[in-house]
């Protein structure tokens, strides 16, 4: 395979530090990763209810964790404070998750075997009313972000604690990305959420908007895809998920 990504300039939007892996990748395919971060991640302004999590840990039969994010920002300090307990279950949305819990010890967490999103975490056998109702749940997550998963446990009978363990954020200008747009210089652009799509479109000028609604924009799910056609992009590429399936995309392209 090396080679078929040989003078491709593409755009990867993900957070400062969680790009290194498909930067390798692309680079190994002859490609060149433009690191443009969409969201900065950042530790919870309020740590108190990180606090007050960790103290009632034994208290909880599942604790999910709704991104790597979550595990980086929470495990750490649970872990100075106390060990996990035995009969906790770590759930997450995730195989990146999986296997940053895994660096801490944490094994045999829940994950959803194909579509890695709130409803297929839902939907694992483990999770349906009848194994879970009059249990309690803690949920590790960001600022903001979907209900979904909080609300459908609780209306099965799971007593939920949300917990904002970091918190995320636009940066404050994307003007490297916006000029490689504005020239024509990059050949693709790829996007791993919603919220990171919305900053963009929000960030870029009218001439670099225009540019990004003819560029070829890989997203890891179909509720991204959905927004971007709905913001006006033209050529939206929908992957199988992670590093693996979005470097597929990329290579099987028909580039112009």
């Amino acid at each position: 395979m090396s080679g078929l990504l040989q003078g491709r300039r593409i755009a990867i939007t993900r957070p400062r530090g969680q790009a290194d892996s498909l930067t390798a990748m692309i680079a190994g395919l002859g490609g060149e990763a433009i690191v443009c971060p969409l969201l900065e991640i950042a530790p919870a302004d309020d740590p108190e209810p990180l606090r007050l999590a960790i103290a009632r840990l034994d208290s909880y039969s599942l604790a999910v964790f709704i991104s790597p994010n979550a595990v980086a920002f929470s495990l750490p300090q649970i872990l100075a404070r106390r060990p996990w307990p035995a009969a906790l279950r770590a759930v997450a949305i995730g195989q990146g998750s999986v296997s940053l819990l895994a660096t801490y010890g944490i094994e045999n967490a829940l994950v959803p075997n194909e579509r890695f999103d709130s409803e297929a975490v839902l939907a694992l056998p483990e999770l349906q009313r009848q194994n879970v109702a009059g249990r309690r749940a803690v949920i590790f997550r960001g600022n903001g972000g979907r209900e979904l998963l909080a609300e459908t446990l609780r209306e099965r009978a799971v007593e939920v604690d949300c917990v904002s363990c970091y918190q995320r954020s636009a940066p404050s200008d994307v003007a490297a990305l916006q000029e490689d747009l504005r020239r024509g210089e990059l050949d693709a652009v790829t996007v791993s959420s919603s919220e990171a799509l919305r900053n963009l479109l929000r960030l870029l000028d009218d001439a670099a908007r225009a540019h990004l609604a003819q560029t070829p924009v890989f997203v890891l799910h179909p509720r991204i895809a959905e927004l971007a056609q709905q913001l006006g992009l033209r050529n939206v590429v929908l992957t199988a998920p992670a590093d693996a399936g979005l470097v597929a995309a990329l290579c099987a392209h028909r580039w112009r």
